[in-house]
């Protein structure tokens, strides 16, 4: 039995039950309750496969032969760390209510991830993507205009693209330079951003917003070329295009501009706790990835710089 197949009725029921959950009462994304309600799913038809029908009848021993399994067939520690959450907050939930007796998930363990380090730009290569989508700009197209607003935002602030492209005319406080942001968890928090970006910003919000909009516009911040509110696609495509232009620069999409954005912070001084702050990150080990890039980096150049290196 696959995760998509039928599953029992008290199965199925509790899938659906904490799918609500996650929406209600946790206000998680609709990514994160699409991710979790599919490796449940998948739990619970692994529950199936042993001959059980009921939540009640979970204990620790299958939740770790289903992560087990998953092993076998080759997924990433990235996805079982993700399985196994997932796993722990449905048992929690399940305890809480009433399906099962205990929490038989809190003992499990998570495995741990191996965690890439992100590519970021050069600070020559960030400038040299700022300086030629301001070039571009100079010749007042709204798309230009946009364009070149939208890279200054988001290097300058490190926002995710979804937040990006959630921003409303309203969020900016021009005077004082800062964003009011919704995050994760629809956490709000402000972040500062510099002049490069006031300045870009008030050009497109001047000239170019006003020719793009339209009736059914609202209001967004960023918007296409039919008046609608800019989509994430639309985001990453600028941001990929406009990295083609860049001389042995990376192939980034607006989370390499994330990357770059908290990467330099930390090399130009920033304290961490700073930084996970502006980034909106819960953890603080989240934010630490940034100094192994640092690191990395002064390391590659010690290497090719040093002669005995």
């Amino acid at each position: 039995m696959d995760a998509d197949e039928d599953l029992p009725e008290p199965l199925a029921g509790a899938v659906a039950e904490f799918a609500r959950h996650l929406a209600a009462e946790r206000n998680r994304s609709e990514h994160t309750i699409r991710a979790y309600t599919g490796d449940v799913a998948a739990l619970m038809a692994h529950v199936a496969r042993l001959g059980r029908t009921e939540v009640g009848q979970l204990d620790l021993a299958a939740l770790r032969s289903w992560l087990a399994g998953q092993s076998t067939r080759g997924r990433s520690r990235a996805t079982l760390a993700r399985r196994a959450s997932a796993a722990r907050v449905f048992t929690a939930w399940a305890h809480r209510t009433g399906l099962l007796s205990e929490d038989v998930g809190a003992p499990l363990a998570t495995p741990k991830a191996r965690r890439a380090l992100p590519e970021v730009l050069r600070a020559g290569e960030a400038a040299t993507l700022m300086n030629a989508a301001a070039d571009d700009a100079s010749d007042g197209d709204p798309v230009n205009l946009r364009d070149h607003a939208l890279l200054e935002l988001l290097y300058a602030t490190g926002i995710r693209v979804g937040e990006l492209v959630g921003l409303d005319v309203d969020d900016l406080d021009r005077e004082r330079r800062v964003v009011r942001v919704l995050g994760k968890g629809r956490k709000e928090r402000t972040v500062p951003y510099g002049l490069p970006a006031a300045e870009a910003l008030d050009v497109w919000l001047r000239l170019g917003r006003p020719a793009l909009v339209a009736a059914t516009t609202g209001p967004a911040l960023f918007v296409g070329v039919r008046g609608g509110r800019l989509d994430q696609r639309a985001a990453r495509t600028v941001v990929h295009r406009r990295l083609q232009a860049v001389p042995g620069a990376p192939d980034l999409g607006p989370h390499g501009l994330r990357h770059t954005a908290a990467t330099h912070l930390l090399e130009g001084g920033a304290d961490l706790r700073s930084v996970q702050e502006l980034l909106g990150h819960a953890s603080l080990g989240t934010t630490q990835i940034y100094t192994h890039v640092s690191v990395e980096r002064l390391r590659k150049a010690y290497q090719q710089a040093h002669p005995r290196a």
